[in-house]
């Protein structure tokens, strides 16, 4: 049979491609019914970290800084475990990133701090001496889009189930709640609130005030983000 396939290449290739494509299909449907689950810790973004989530994706923030950490000792070695698919079950879309010009920062919330992000991002040089990056100094007066945000928060709700206002478990085993407002005036409150905890952390007075008057300039809704990424 096998030299009668070796002289026939049309059903040498159909068979080829049969058997490949079988072992495809073992090998990805466990990876969508177990491994793309939200492993746990995984929550669902705030309408903050979501209007931050913008802001680094306006700013392109994810070509020079990946979100992924391969399975090679050499990253993991610096970056910690590598990523698993269920670290990105909120993730619409995907920022993984081809290329490092900075690091990778997946998990840049467990090692910097809101005061940290705060100074590199208006002088990354005075944090980082010898970096490439940019200041993003317009970050702190221009203001963040919470209304986009809630409208994402709704449509993610609506189509992807995404579970707001409902507990999930954490790495400590507790349980968290990330709450989703019920209207645009709920939504903002809810970022107020957030932003105010933030900003408790941050030197710059200008900030400091645009929260005290009800605005979120987009250095604090960043942040969040990137706090968040954990």
């Amino acid at each position: 049979m096998f030299h009668w396939l070796e002289k026939n290449p049309f059903f040498f290739s159909v068979v080829v491609f049969v058997i490949i494509a079988f072992a495809g299909i073992v090998e990805i449907f466990p990876n969508f019914a177990q491994q793309s689950r939200p492993v746990i810790g995984t929550k669902p973004y705030t309408t903050l970290e979501l209007a931050g989530r913008h802001v680094y994706i306006k700013n392109s923030c994810n070509a020079c800084h990946s979100q992924l950490v391969r399975p090679f000792k050499s990253e993991t070695d610096r970056y910690g475990d590598y990523s698993l698919s269920g670290e990105y079950a909120y993730d619409r879309p995907f920022l993984w990133g081809s290329k490092r010009t900075g690091p990778d920062l997946l998990r840049v919330g467990n090692y910097r701090t809101t005061d940290w992000h705060e100074i590199h991002m208006k002088d990354p040089a005075s944090v980082v001496p010898g970096t490439n990056m940019p200041a993003y100094k317009w970050m702190f007066t221009n203001i963040a889009d919470i209304n986009t945000a809630f409208a994402e928060q709704l449509t993610i709700a609506q189509f992807f189930s995404v579970p707001y206002n409902t507990p999930v478990p954490m790495k400590d085993g507790s349980m968290a709640v990330v709450k989703m407002g019920k209207s645009v005036a709920d939504a903002h409150a809810l970022a107020l609130a957030e932003a105010r905890i933030i900003v408790a952390d941050m030197k710059d007075q200008g900030v400091k005030d645009a929260v005290a008057s009800g605005q979120i300039p987009e250095i604090v809704a960043i942040i969040a983000y990137m706090n968040g990424l954990k």
